[in-house]
């Protein structure tokens, strides 16, 4: 496995910049969703809902409160939510879900835009109510847009939700809109021997049929972060079915128990997984998995090292522009994100966010046509501790361009989204 070293951060950002926006999945929207009338739009059953479901309609019927800054607009989540995940596709349609509840055992809501600004009426995701899970800020669901730009969700289970493993196993669950873009199918246990959920899961998918949901768990009958591995479901059939769960990684790195990571796949169909190691108990390094034949293989790749003996929680974005793929991390207090080569896969060298922040945590990206990228991270988050939001805009030669700022008020248990308009400016979710 190649080694990339402990790279200056001073090198030039047009290496990573300089590209133009693709929508993270770059697909088409599945007509269901896209046309709606009156009664597709009541999209919850008022009268069979829930108090929770009754709860977020009502409030995301209103626009969300905004906030703008030139370039950069902030959106607060609808319903005072936490956690917002968004993917942007063909058409310039958003896509959102977000959590709400209980930290330990809540609700996944879905919303879309046409607009960018104006949201639906929310859809429960979930179909065990309390399900998911927020603890940790890197628990929660993950979004992406497979065939016909159909909707899919993965989330790590909650203490309440079901099914569970044999062994009353905490449960990857998934699910996609169904075909009429009205409902949210029955949420499904993808793990069939790979049990041991700490930090949360992700899932990938693309224009083809192909539904990846990843995951880390030791192998079965072993314990410990040394024996962590990386597990990824495939579906080749738009989420219809899955085959068993197969080991990604081929090298013993290990990976850190209560770290996120994130899935990824681009318009070609390569698929990216990046995840954080813990060999030997301090080696917590970045790694990147890339596979380019449907997640048959994956080649690893070691991006950043860190030494470090605890569990820093952390969280990993992608997103697509011409000129590659974008992948962003944090280590060790700051920020960074690097190009993938678009026909290898390689990283370029990690890039870290200007200046000095305090306690800079999950990192998510956009770009636009312009060429334009934005950068969006937290500050001062901990354990049940809120923080700030920071973001700075690069230019299509990748300077960093007077669009900057910083904000209060990211919740506890929450993070940052980043999307694309179709005006070429960038909205925050928090």
């Amino acid at each position: 496995m190649k080694i990339i070293p402990w790279l200056c951060v001073a090198v030039s950002l047009c290496v990573l910049m300089g590209c133009q926006q693709s929508s993270p999945e770059n697909t088409k929207s599945a007509p269901a969703v896209q046309k709606r009338d009156d009664k597709s739009d009541k999209q919850t059953d008022l009268a069979k809902a829930t108090p929770a479901d009754r709860k977020a309609a009502e409030s995301a019927e209103e626009k969300p409160a905004r906030a703008s800054s030139g370039k950069v607009t902030l959106l607060r989540t609808p319903d005072k939510g936490i956690q917002p995940q968004t993917v942007v596709d063909a058409k310039g349609v958003v896509h959102m879900i977000y959590f709400t509840g209980e930290p330990a055992h809540g609700d996944i809501f879905y919303v879309r835009s046409d607009d960018g600004e104006k949201f639906s009426h929310p859809l429960r995701v979930n179909s065990h109510p309390s399900s998911a899970i927020a603890i940790g800020n890197i628990r929660g669901a993950q979004i992406a847009l497979g065939k016909g730009g159909r909707v899919h969700v993965g989330w790590m289970g909650s203490d309440k939700a079901e099914p569970r493993g044999p062994s009353k196993d905490t449960p990857m669950l998934y699910t996609r809109l169904n075909d009429a873009g009205d409902a949210f199918e029955p949420q499904r246990n993808v793990i069939r021997k790979a049990y041991g959920l700490d930090g949360g899961g992700s899932l990938a998918a693309d224009e083809s049929g192909n539904v990846y949901v990843t995951w880390h768990a030791p192998e079965p009958k072993m314990r410990g972060e040394d024996n962590r591995c990386v597990w990824v479901a495939h579906s080749a059939d738009d989420g219809k079915t899955f085959a068993a769960e197969t080991r990604a990684n081929s090298d013993s790195t290990g990976a850190c128990g209560c770290c996120g990571m994130r899935g990824f796949a681009d318009k070609k169909g390569t698929v990216y997984v990046l995840y954080r190691s813990a060999s030997q108990v301090v080696h917590r390094d970045i790694y990147l998995l890339v596979s380019t034949d449907k997640g048959s293989s994956f080649r690893g790749e070691k991006v950043h090292p860190w030494e470090v003996a605890t569990c820093p929680m952390s969280s990993m974005a992608f997103t697509e522009a011409r000129a590659g793929t974008v992948a962003a991390w944090e280590t060790n207090g700051q920020v960074y994100c690097a190009r993938l080569d678009p026909s290898s896969g390689k990283p370029t060298p990690p890039l870290a966010a200007p200046g000095k922040g305090k306690g800079r945590k999950h990192p998510v990206v956009a770009a636009n046509a312009a060429g334009e990228t934005i950068l969006v991270w937290t500050e001062g988050m901990g354990w049940n501790r809120g923080g700030s939001l920071a973001w700075q805009v690069f230019d299509k030669a990748g300077k960093p361009t007077e669009k900057r700022g910083t904000a209060e008020g990211v919740p506890t248990w929450s993070l940052a989204a980043v999307y694309t308009r179709a005006d070429g400016g960038f909205t925050i979710v928090y």
